[in-house]
């Protein structure tokens, strides 16, 4: 299981610390050392969808130019943001096997996928 994200992230720091609490083994992905590729994000969109992925509640969204912002209409716009700036990417994604398994953190979805 790898859990993507931003390390100095509450949202991602809150997950960790779930499954760190109830003992469920992960390797973390930070995006901010290690990137993300656009075969990645292409193979999350075919699963969640673009729009998921794309984090229009965060500060990196809403710092972007309404103009910028208006361009984020289809898939490849929304790679090649997230390719740019990877803080836009919502977080975290927990995969396993090439599937993503939850998208963002709640603890109510996370107690039913890891019962």
């Amino acid at each position: 299981m790898i859990v993507y994200g931003i390390k100095n992230c509450n949202t991602v720091k809150n997950a960790l610390d779930w499954l760190k609490k109830h003992r469920i083994e992960f390797e973390f992905h930070d995006y901010k050392k290690s990137g993300i590729t656009a075969a990645k994000l292409t193979a999350w969109s075919k699963q969640v969808g673009w729009e998921s992925l794309v984090n229009k509640r965060g500060l990196t969204w809403r710092q972007l130019g309404e103009s910028v912002q208006a361009k984020i209409t289809n898939e490849k716009a929304a790679i090649a943001l997230m390719l740019e700036k990877n803080s836009v990417i919502k977080r975290p994604l927990i995969e396993v096997k090439d599937k993503v398994l939850l998208l963002g953190f709640d603890e109510a979805e996370y107690k039913m996928k890891f019962k």
